[in-house]
């Protein structure tokens, strides 16, 4: 690929992307709305992990190597990965996005979507050449392909017998799958690639996403051991913070956490689209973390809960969707189901 076709790809991409959380953007165009506002516009539990006990010195001194090894020998047993080495820590998945496209010379990318648009930006503000594909079989076409599964928005998740073909065709031609999993968590775990990693494959796992604590910043990379390497010279030392090593490591070993968690965004996901299909939307996609729906009248919708202090994802590119959150306690669902002009 020559350098004024890498700069044109690059240009026909906006640098800004509008994601969910904006909160104080969106509390002031409606400075009318009840205090305090609900944010359903990400896809982040909303009852958090309990976090720990910090001690001082996690604030106070330069992450240990030891600390890092022990945070990876708790994600390694959460993942079902055998080798603690072939994963690697990072402060938030969005950190790899940024890093994987210096790994590689300038090539052709393929990213199954509508998804999380962060992963074109990224490979193309690198200088790669970027497809975005509605077909899995067209992934195959390219050096890299990028699916995240279960994808964000819709929900959609790509069998593993599928991943696996196309890791195959990947590594015949000496190219490479990244599989984006920052909402399998609660899944089967058969859902994942990450216990049993195809060749040519790295597989992106999210912490802030299930563990409701996104700003501790930390996400991991699943991959081959070189591969596994040259990430960790990308990402230099001391890449998570002592804070974050020490809610990661008690957090990844709660089992019990997890799975009432689990149990709880199954009620609350059954309750959720009972009450949107209840004001007359099609639910369309679904994780255990949000739910997706389509109307004609969206954007009526988003202004109405919005001036009821609730804050949903828009899609700019897709104006008859919305992205629904699950609510943290009964006083939100109570007024999030009289916004919706819906019993709770």
């Amino acid at each position: 690929m020559n350098d004024d076709r890498a700069t044109s790809t690059r240009s026909e991409t906006p640098e800004a992307i509008l994601h969910g959380g904006d909160l104080h953007a969106v509390s002031g165009r409606y400075p009318d709305a009840p205090q305090p506002w609900i944010d359903l516009s990400t896809g982040i539990n909303a009852v958090p992990y309990p976090v720990p006990e910090i001690p001082p010195s996690a604030w106070q001194r330069l992450p240990a190597k030891s600390e890092e090894r022990i945070l990876l020998t708790a994600a390694a047993a959460r993942y079902r990965v055998a080798s603690r080495d072939t994963i690697v820590a990072a402060p938030g998945t969005q950190a790899l996005l940024q890093s994987l496209p210096r790994l590689r010379p300038r090539s052709t990318v393929a990213v199954l979507a509508p998804t999380y648009e962060e992963h074109a930006l990224c490979w193309r503000r690198c200088g790669h050449q970027v497809h975005l594909v509605d077909d899995a079989d067209a992934l195959a076409h390219a050096d890299i392909a990028v699916v995240v599964n279960p994808n964000n928005p819709t929900g959609r998740l790509l069998p593993r017998d599928v991943l696996v073909r196309l890791a195959a065709a990947q590594r015949r031609r000496d190219g490479l799958l990244i599989v984006d999993e920052a909402f399998v968590d609660l899944y089967p775990a058969n859902a994942s690639l990450a216990a049993d990693l195809p060749p040519a494959t790295i597989v992106l796992r999210s912490f802030g996403k299930v563990y409701g604590l996104a700003g501790v910043r930390l996400g991991f990379a699943i991959s081959s051991a070189d591969i596994a390497t040259r990430l960790r010279g990308e990402l230099g030392p001391w890449a998570v913070s002592g804070p974050a090593l020490a809610v990661g490591t008690a957090a990844l070993a709660d089992d019990a956490w997890l799975a009432q968690t689990g149990a709880r965004l199954a009620r609350d996901g059954q309750r959720i689209e009972a009450l949107l299909e209840n004001a007359g939307c099609a639910v369309i996609g679904i994780t255990p973390l949000f739910r997706l729906i389509a109307s004609p009248i969206a954007a009526g919708i988003a202004d109405r809960l919005a001036c009821h202090g609730i804050h949903v994802r828009r899609f700019p590119a897709q104006p008859t969707w919305l992205r629904f959150g699950l609510p943290s306690h009964e006083g939100d669902w109570e007024r999030l189901a009289q916004a919706l002009g819906s019993s709770s």
